[in-house]
């Protein structure tokens, strides 16, 4: 409460109407009214509305299978109840999959209060997606539409030993088994919601509960294919997202304990799986970090984190023809785990030392290896750069950032790289360091302007935000006619 009165309602103005859907909801051990709140729903819906009361189980897995288990649709899909749906959204998707004999489809989502969603799948409409040569494998929450009888008949239901990301393994069964993967992108079917008191159950979560996901999700990986390219399309997610995530800046302030934990967890799962081909698509903060747990002790990775974090870029050293990053190490540890030679994307690694507002314009100063032939931008919206020397200018238009981003609202990560600006490249147009081929922009020791407000055009907030990740982002927040008015008149 309250964005299950908003999820609820989304759900009751669907044009498919109630006669083309039922709604099954599970209250999973509620304190806050929303059991109440479902029943009351429940009577108004009288006949077409299921409410399951059950003591809490401590995540969504066993709430979906119950659900699951009650509804009788031809296709089912699956809403949190922070979240709401587009007033066509199940007819569109409905009417699709029918013309295609689509077993999943997905329908455009869009973040809400600047949720990041990747938008790489959402380029055009596809009948027939291919899971192992496509963005599909980056896209793998459930906020999809199944048909009924494939869940069935392969038993795919979501697995209650995992607290969180139970949604992975039931939507890529899915997927795998699938006769046909579609996507539809010309209308916002789902808005994820980002709650401004950050009580979602996974921004909850901490390490322990994480890497035992990685865990799981890797080695579901590894149980339903055998070592391979198609393996590797699906691991390469997996590794530049949940397991480079587990080993952010944020990293240097647990307790001893968790972060040997981490470090003992992701050594191991790099040592069996992080193969070549999955180390060439990955960032170079990443890859180095990566390896160093698979060969090194605690004290290696967080020497090395330590120095991206709080000293910025290490130098780079000559030998026998290759070039190494000078990371803490080096020279002790294999080398390889510091070849930097055929890595592009170091030399756009960029330092930000300084932002400030010009105008309609947010320009950002920064320090680099040295490339250059640079280019940046914020995913697919590029930015003008200048350089003199080591320093590196780059300019962002807020009107274009403004006019670009969804409704509700849009967070983007800042990258730099080698060569023209090319979000398309792959293995998909973004990974979690923004432009595929790219390298995150970081800010070891930058003052961020205050939150600048523009009222022109559509009425936002634009603000430079740093992720515990050490990553910038620009976050677009959309202002109602309240808060407009409210400023007018402070004004």
């Amino acid at each position: 409460m309250p964005y299950l009165t908003e999820c609820l309602e989304s759900l009751a103005a669907q044009s498919i109407g109630p006669a083309g859907m039922e709604i099954v909801a599970v209250d999973d051990g509620s304190t806050d009214g929303s059991g109440a709140e479902l029943d009351r729903f429940a009577r108004r819906w009288a006949g077409r509305m299921t409410v399951v009361h059950q003591p809490n189980s401590g995540g969504p897995a066993q709430p979906f299978n119950r659900g699951l288990e009650a509804s009788t649709g031809r296709y089912v899909f699956f809403a949190g109840a922070d979240d709401r749906l587009g007033p066509e959204a199940l007819e569109r998707m409905v009417t699709a999959a029918d013309e295609w004999g689509s077993d999943v489809l997905l329908g455009k989502v869009v973040g809400v209060n600047s949720r990041h969603i990747f938008q790489d799948i959402f380029v055009r409409d596809e009948a027939d997606l291919d899971l192992f040569d496509s963005p599909l494998p980056r896209s793998l929450a459930n906020t999809k539409l199944f048909r009924r009888s494939l869940l069935d008949s392969v038993g795919i239901r979501y697995r209650e030993d995992m607290r969180i990301g139970s949604d992975f393994p039931f939507t890529l069964a899915a997927c795998f088994h699938a006769r046909r993967v579609s996507v539809l992108t010309g209308y916002d079917f789902y808005y994820a919601v980002r709650r401004f008191s950050g009580t979602n159950v996974t921004y909850q979560s901490r390490q322990p509960l994480r890497v035992q996901t990685a865990e799981k999700i890797v080695g579901y990986v590894a149980e339903l294919l055998p070592a391979g390219k198609k393996r590797d399309a699906l691991m390469v997610r997996r590794f530049d997202h949940e397991l480079a995530r587990l080993l952010e800046d944020d990293l240097l302030g647990l307790d001893r304990a968790t972060q040997q934990m981490v470090h003992d967890s992701i050594g191991s799962i790099a040592a069996d799986h992080l193969t070549d081909e999955i180390a060439a698509q990955l960032a170079p903060e990443t890859r180095v970090r990566l390896t160093v747990a698979r060969d090194g002790d605690l004290d290696d990775l967080l020497a090395v984190i330590r120095q991206d974090a709080k000293h910025g870029l290490p130098k780079t050293v000559e030998r026998g023809g290759r070039r190494y990053a000078a990371y803490p190490g080096f020279g002790r540890l294999p080398d390889e785990d510091f070849d930097v030679t055929s890595m592009p994307d170091w030399d756009a690694k960029l330092d930000v030392t300084a932002a400030v507002w010009h105008r309609d314009q947010l320009v950002l100063t920064a320090t680099g290896n040295g490339a250059a032939d640079l280019s940046a931008g914020a995913e697919e919206i590029e930015a003008r750069v200048s350089r003199a020397g080591q320093r590196v200018e780059i300019r962002f238009d807020l009107p274009a950032l403004i006019a670009a981003s969804d409704t509700t609202g849009q967070r983007r990560i800042l990258s730099a790289q080698v060569g023209a600006y090319d979000p398309m490249k792959a293995p998909g147009r973004f990974n979690a360091t923004g432009a595929a081929g790219g390298a995150a922009l970081r800010a070891t020791k930058l003052d961020r302007p205050r939150p600048r407000v523009l009222l022109a055009g559509r009425p936002s907030v634009v603000a430079l935000v740093t992720e515990g990740s050490g990553r910038l982002l620009i976050s677009v927040i959309p202002l109602n006619a309240r808060q407009i008015a409210a400023r007018v008149t402070k004004r």
